[in-house]
């Protein structure tokens, strides 16, 4: 940065003095034109760069080994860090360089290739640099999807010469694109006080409707101002970047709520995932519906609204049971419906044994189907 005594450095580590007190330059947001300062007691502050250069009584310091902890040491880069389809583009690349550099796609004139090598690439009738330039003039030709498609849009002749003299695997990761293995470096802005603000918010977003992302973020910002008075506003993440991590944390949700805490009830009974149907009585499916008509009790009585409810076995399509309440359908009703399944209604008088039909899937030692039925006369 420019400033009025001349050019000033800033990265961690800085030391200014603003006012006759001593500061260390803690982080630096480039993007954002904005930087940290911490004094001496531990106190910090954001300031922007243009409030640091025009600061009337700004002397710098001599620089001092930062106190921040060193840098993990990260695993380097290597092939099984790439898929099957991004290893093939890497080895396609690095084909175009070998050939510009050898005039062998494989590298060398024993692995030739059938019409190798090409009269432009010709190393006993070109030079290096003319292969490099028509190498890079190859490619600007590409048609642009193919291009993009395959990482070569970007092979221009100094690339290919920042290429030169490596060989195998360096090779390799040197023509993959570095987006493909870029390390995530987290969000800085979700600290500890921040997790458990934004687990709050997912635990109260429970039991409500559907809630916008502005809403989940007023509802952060009140969780951070009742649990930590004292932290900072200003470090509260954005409505974007709390989108961002409820995303990844959390996934898109979506779902409805109502079907989200379905699933959350199945998960905590132990059935969660794919489940896969195997034979009949496995899997019940309920569904109610009202009844297009409406029935009479009696032949002068009011007509009233019927609602179907029907027990569906998933596996055979059949319908093991059914039943028709007055009312909408609620767990009595549900809990006599799967009454029904394991205990079949009795037999009419008159009827054969070939009018026996039993519900097909139900273990026979849970199955109350022999078992005689007694009617309640209350």
């Amino acid at each position: 940065m420019m400033a009025a005594r001349g050019f000033l450095q800033i990265a961690p580590g800085r030391r200014v003095a603003l006012n006759g007190v001593e500061w260390t330059v803690d982080d630096v947001h480039g993007q954002l034109g904005r930087l940290v300062l911490v004094d001496d007691d531990g106190r910090a502050e954001i300031r922007s760069f243009r409030w640091l250069i025009n600061h009337a009584d700004l002397r710098l310091l001599p620089a001092v080994e930062s106190g921040r902890p060193p840098p993990v040491a990260r695993q380097p880069r290597t092939l099984a860090d790439l898929t099957k389809d991004q290893l093939e583009r890497a080895r396609l690349r690095a084909a175009h360089v070998l050939e510009a550099e050898t005039g062998f796609r494989e590298g060398h004139p024993a692995r030739a290739l059938p019409g190798e090598p090409r009269p432009a690439y010709d190393p006993d009738r070109t030079t290096l640099t003319q292969r490099r330039y028509t190498k890079a003039a190859e490619m600007e030709a590409m048609p642009r999807p193919e291009a993009v498609r395959c990482g070569l849009q970007h092979l221009s002749y100094r690339t290919l010469v920042r290429l030169s003299g490596l060989v195998g695997d360096s090779l390799l990761l040197a023509c993959a694109d570095g987006r493909w293995t870029r390390r995530r470096s987290g969000h800085r802005t979700v600290t500890k006080e921040v997790r458990e603000a934004i687990f709050a918010v997912k635990a109260e977003c429970g039991p409500r409707a559907r809630l916008s992302q502005g809403a989940k973020h007023r509802l952060m910002h009140q969780y951070m101002r009742e649990r930590f008075p004292t932290f900072p506003t200003e470090k509260i993440p954005s409505r974007w970047t709390l989108a961002a991590v409820w995303n990844e944390w959390f996934g898109p949700g979506g779902a409805r709520p109502r079907y989200g805490r379905t699933a959350e009830a199945a998960a905590e009974a132990g059935v969660s995932g794919r489940m896969v149907v195997h034979r009949p009585g496995q899997v019940l499916v309920l569904d109610s519906t009202p009844m297009p008509v409406k029935l009479r009790e009696t032949v002068f009585g009011d007509a009233i609204t019927a609602t179907l409810t029907l027990a569906l076995d998933l596996y055979t399509h059949g319908l093991p049971a059914f039943r028709l309440t007055l009312k909408s359908d609620t767990s009595v009703d549900i809990a006599m419906l799967l009454r029904d399944v394991m205990l079949p209604l009795p037999m009419r008088e008159g009827w054969g044994e070939d009018m026996e039909w039993p519900y097909a899937g139900v273990p026979a030692e849970d199955s109350e189907a022999d078992t005689p039925v007694q009617e309640d006369d209350t």
